[in-house]
């Protein structure tokens, strides 16, 4: 029921060698030079699909920005950091092919949701530091209902997607920030039964503590999967989901 109009859809790009390491591209027609979402989906590092979330691309291409939403390896076959590594893979091809594309990787907002706002987070705050000249130009972080401090061993949803003789301090990106120029939005669903609001918290605590930008919205009647599904411009006039997100990326990027 996704809208087709609006944007130009490229499908299953291959971004590196292996099946999984492949993106679709909406391109949004409104203007030139536009901003790059990257889209990572979640499904508590073990499933999902780029194919699910043809909404994202339609639900913000229709607001000038081009957008990209891939996939990644999967649990319990590959476990962390494979996930991040999968996502900076992703930018440096979209930097190395972004005239081939047609699209512009001066000014980019990562975009996740719950496991893949964890793998958004983590590509900024890892100790397996991301070094790539992209890396300066993602200007802003959109993390959805996101798990940015847990310890996973025991976690029936979590402790396939990561070494269990690994502890969560040496993994969570809580633990791992920096200063920078980032700004970093972290929306949390109110009703969210699955991802506890501390790790927001917690995360953004750290933020601030080094001087970096972060701001926390609370979007009322969502819980862990329905913030997501809100966006879509089928179901977006009855929530702030992706009403808020515009605003945090048009804040970010109004000066271009």
């Amino acid at each position: 029921m996704t809208s087709k109009k609006g944007y130009q859809f490229q499908s299953n790009i291959a971004y590196g060698l292996k099946a999984r390491q492949r993106l679709d591209l909406y391109i949004s027609k409104k203007k030139q030079n536009k901003p790059l979402i990257v889209f990572v989906h979640g499904g508590a590092w073990s499933h999902g699909d780029k194919s699910a979330y043809k909404f994202v691309g339609e639900a913000f291409s229709r607001y000038g920005y081009d957008v990209a939403v891939l996939n990644y390896h999967l649990a319990p076959q590959f476990k962390f950091p494979t996930y991040v590594d999968d996502l900076a893979i992703a930018l440096n091809f979209l930097e190395q092919q972004q005239v081939k594309l047609g699209i512009s990787t001066q000014n980019i907002a990562l975009m996740g949701h719950s496991a893949g706002a964890f793998n958004i987070a983590s590509l900024l705050y890892n100790p397996k530091r991301f070094q790539s000249p992209i890396k300066t130009r993602i200007k802003a972080i959109i993390g959805i209902a996101g798990p940015y401090h847990f310890d996973y061993k025991g976690d029936p949803l979590a402790e396939d997607a990561f070494d269990q003789d690994v502890p969560y301090q040496h993994v969570m990106p809580y633990y791992f920030v920096e200063k920078n120029e980032v700004q970093h939005y972290l929306f949390l669903a109110e009703n969210d039964q699955i991802v506890k609001e501390n790790n927001s918290l917690d995360l953004k605590k750290q933020l601030e503590a080094l001087g970096n930008h972060c701001q926390i919205h609370v979007i009322p009647k969502t819980g862990h999967v329905s913030i997501m599904g809100s966006v879509s411009s089928l179901f977006s006039r009855f929530y702030r989901t992706r009403t808020e997100i515009i605003k945090a990326l048009d804040q970010t990027f109004k000066d271009i």
